[in-house]
């Protein structure tokens, strides 16, 4: 396991995801900064904070409790940039990369817990 949460690949592109998620939300209606601009800015949030503090417990078990949060917030982080999609907030292109980026950072989470659970001691 990495010595620290920050070594952590999907940490780091969790991280730049969460600034791309900021800026791309600037520009929303002001009658969303309340609703889902603060929505979708907590869920990216939620995405490398939980994969830190499941990191900082320096057990498997916690920490695969952690990523599996982690990756909940990603499905709803999705699901968000979707929805202002469809609202015409995001344009097909931006959505695009944001998607491309949640869907990176979903493949190294699914790729770091299968490496926790062959870790596992035999039952």
């Amino acid at each position: 396991m990495a010595q620290h949460y920050k070594d952590l690949i999907a940490w780091q592109k969790a991280m730049d995801l969460v600034g791309a998620l900021c800026d791309a939300t600037e520009g929303f209606p002001k009658r969303e900064t309340y609703s889902l601009t603060d929505q979708m800015r907590r869920a990216a949030v939620s995405v490398p904070s939980n994969i830190a503090e499941g990191q900082a417990h320096y057990s498997n078990r916690e920490f695969r409790h952690f990523l599996r949060h982690s990756r909940g917030s990603l499905a709803e982080l999705e699901t968000q940039i979707l929805i202002a999609e469809r609202r015409n907030y995001l344009p097909e292109p931006q959505t695009a990369e944001l998607l491309s980026r949640t869907h990176e950072v979903g493949r190294i989470q699914s790729g770091l817990l299968n490496s926790l659970k062959e870790r596992l001691p035999a039952a």
